[in-house]
C-alpha cells in the first residue's frame, strides 16, 4: 500500500480468502468473484489470500482428515527414502495436471510459464530433502532438528502454486494481477509476521493493482508451529488488520448453515445471516471452522467484521459475523457436531480431594501426543476428556495415564459431540427441550455440557446415534420456528 492509503483509518477495501475447493473450480471463482458481473469492471480494492488447490497440501504433508501420509509424513520416517520420492513424483504430476486443465484455451507459452514456475520451487525443494537426508547420516546431525522447517517449506509450495497461477490467468483476462509471494522462499532475512506482510503491501497501490497473495507466510518461529493448518486463515487475518480493511470475506464452497443440508436436508437447512465470533469458536471447537479461532481474534480485536459467502452463489449476501452481533430474541441459530471422538474416562478412588493433581497429569498427557480437547466433565473420583485424535494417538495417552496411575480404572469410548449454538441461548426450558427431542427419537445421552457463557449446549451421545441426533434437535430447536427468529439475511 501507498503511504498515503496506510495512514488512511477509513479505507475502503476488503480482504478475501478462496479456500481449496473454489480453488480448484477456477471459472466459476473467476465469474462469481473476481470478474463478477455486479462490480460493473470495478475490480480493485480488493486483496486476495488463496488456498492451496484442493487435495495439495493433503499430498504435501498428511491428509488432514484420514492422517494417510503425505511427503513430509514420509521423508519424517526416515525409513525409506524411496517413499517420500515416490510421493514428490505424484505431487509433481498433480501439479503439471492442474495446470494443464487452467490453461487449457490458452497460447502454448502461458502453461509452458506455470509449468517451469512450480518445476522449480519443487525441484529447490526436492534437492533440499536430499541435503537434508544426506546431511542426517552422519551422527552429530539429526533429523528432528530440522524437520519443523521441512513442515514450512512443503506447506508454502501448496500456496505459492495456487497464487502464482491465478496471478497469470487473471493478467491474461485484462485484470492488474500483482503475485505477492509472502513463503521467503529466496528471502536472506528473517521477518515476524507482521513485518513480512507490512513489507510485502507497502509498495501495492490497490486503486490499480489486485494483490494475489500466497496463504502462506514465512516467518520467524514458523507459522506451522503456532497454527499448523490454520495458516492461511490466520495470513488472511493479519492482512485485514494491519491494512485496515473495511471487511473480511472468506469465499467457499457452502453457506454456513442452520445444519448439515446432507442431514436435514436441503430444504430444511438455510444460511444463517448473522451471527458473532463467539458461535464461530464453538463451530471451530467441532472441527466445523468458518475460521481459525486465533485468526478470529484479530478481526475482533479490530472490530473487523467477518463475511462467510458461498462461491457458487455470488448474489447471496452470506453469513456476517461480528463482534457484538446478539439475535434480535434468544435462539438456536445452528446445530452442529462432531464424529471420532474419543472419551478417555479416568477413574480412581484417591482423586478425592486431590483432583487438580490427576487434571493436570492428564492434560501433561493429552499435549505431550498433540490431542485436541474438545471437552471434559468431573466430578469427585472421575475425570473424562473428550478428544479429537486417531485410536493409536488415544491408545497411548491410555498407556500413559495407566503408569501414572496404576490403581486407576482407565476407560475409552467412541463417541459423537452433537451441539445446540446460538448468539443467545438464555431460553428458559432449553436444556430440557433439547433433552426431549433426543428422547423422543430414541437417542440416550450419555453427558450434557452447558456453561455460563449461554452460547452452546452439547451432548456426548453413542456414535451411531449422530445423523438420528442432528435431525432431531434442528426439527425441534430450529424448524418448529420456520427459520424466523434463528436466521437474519444480512
Amino acid at each position: 500500500m501507498t503511504d498515503a492509503q496506510a495512514s488512511d483509518t477509513h479505507l475502503q477495501h476488503t480482504v478475501e480468502k478462496i479456500g481449496g475447493t473454489s480453488m480448484s473450480q477456477f471459472d466459476a471463482v473467476k465469474k462469481n468473484i473476481f470478474m463478477n458481473p455486479a462490480l460493473q469492471g470495478n475490480y480493485y480494492q480488493r486483496i486476495f489470500v488463496v488456498s492451496a488447490y484442493s487435495g495439495i497440501t493433503n499430498m504435501l504433508l498428511e491428509h488432514k482428515k484420514t492422517g494417510q501420509p503425505g511427503i513430509f509424513a514420509l521423508f519424517s520416517d526416515a525409513e525409506e527414502q524411496q517413499s517420500w520420492r515416490d510421493a514428490m513424483a505424484d505431487l509433481r504430476s498433480r501439479m503439471l495436471e492442474i495446470n494443464g486443465e487452467l490453461f487449457v484455451g490458452q497460447k502454448e507459452e502461458h502453461l509452458k510459464k506455470a509449468n517451469e514456475f512450480i518445476t522449480g520451487r519443487l525441484d529447490d525443494a526436492e534437492h533440499v530433502l536430499q541435503d537434508v537426508s544426506s546431511l542426517c547420516q552422519h551422527g552429530h546431525f539429526a533429523l528432528s532438528d530440522y524437520i519443523q522447517t521441512i513442515r514450512e517449506m512443503l506447506a508454502s509450495l501448496g500456496e505459492i502454486h495456487s497464487a502464482y497461477n491465478t496471478t497469470q490467468l487473471l493478467q491474461l483476462n485484462g485484470i492488474n494481477a500483482r503475485f505477492v509471494d509472502l513463503s521467503g522462499w529466496a528471502s536472506t532475512q528473517q521477518y515476524s509476521l507482521d513485518e513480512n506482510i507490512s513489507h510485502a503491501f507497502k509498495d501495492i497501490d490497490l486503486d490499480k493493482e489486485l494483490p494475489i497473495t500466497t496463504g502462506y507466510s514465512h516467518c520467524q518461529g514458523g507459522l506451522m508451529a503456532i497454527f499448523d493448518r490454520g495458516y492461511s486463515e490466520m495470513i488472511f487475518s493479519r492482512i485485514a488488520v494491519l491494512t485496515g480493511a473495511r471487511e473480511a470475506i472468506i469465499h467457499k464452497e457452502f453457506h454456513l448453515s442452520s445444519a448439515d443440508p446432507g442431514i436435514v436436508g436441503a430444504d430444511n437447512a438455510v444460511p444463517i445471516g448473522r451471527t458473532n465470533y463467539d458461535v464461530a469458536d464453538q463451530l471451530a471447537n467441532l472441527g466445523m471452522e468458518a475460521i481459525h479461532p486465533r485468526a478470529a481474534k484479530g478481526l475482533r480485536q479490530q472490530n473487523i467484521h467477518l463475511r462467510v459467502k458461498n462461491t457458487f452463489e455470488p448474489e447471496h449476501g452470506g453469513t456476517l459475523i461480528t463482534r457484538d452481533y446478539v439475535s434480535d430474541s434468544a435462539c438456536v441459530e445452528i446445530i452442529a457436531g462432531r464424529v471420532g471422538v474419543y472419551a478417555i474416562e479416568l477413574f480412581d478412588q484417591d482423586m478425592v480431594g486431590d483432583l487438580s493433581h490427576y487434571e493436570k497429569q492428564f492434560l501433561a498427557q493429552i499435549t505431550r501426543f498433540k490431542a485436541q480437547v474438545i471437552n471434559k466433565d468431573l466430578n469427585a473420583n472421575t475425570i473424562t476428556h473428550y478428544l479429537s485424535a486417531n485410536l493409536k494417538t488415544v491408545k497411548r495417552i491410555q498407556a500413559s495415564l495407566g503408569e501414572l496411575f496404576p490403581g486407576a480404572e482407565i476407560n475409552v469410548r467412541k463417541v459423537c459431540i452433537v451441539s445446540a449454538i446460538g448468539s443467545d441461548l438464555k431460553i428458559p426450558g432449553m436444556l430440557a427441550r433439547s433433552a426431549q427431542a433426543l428422547a423422543d427419537a430414541g437417542v440416550d445421552i450419555l453427558g450434557v455440557h452447558q456453561c455460563m457463557r449461554q452460547v452452546d449446549i452439547q451432548f456426548v451421545l453413542d456414535e451411531e446415534d449422530y445423523t438420528t441426533a442432528i435431525k432431531a434437535m434442528h426439527k425441534q430447536l430450529v424448524e418448529v420456528y420456520n427459520h424466523g427468529r434463528a436466521i437474519k439475511l444480512a
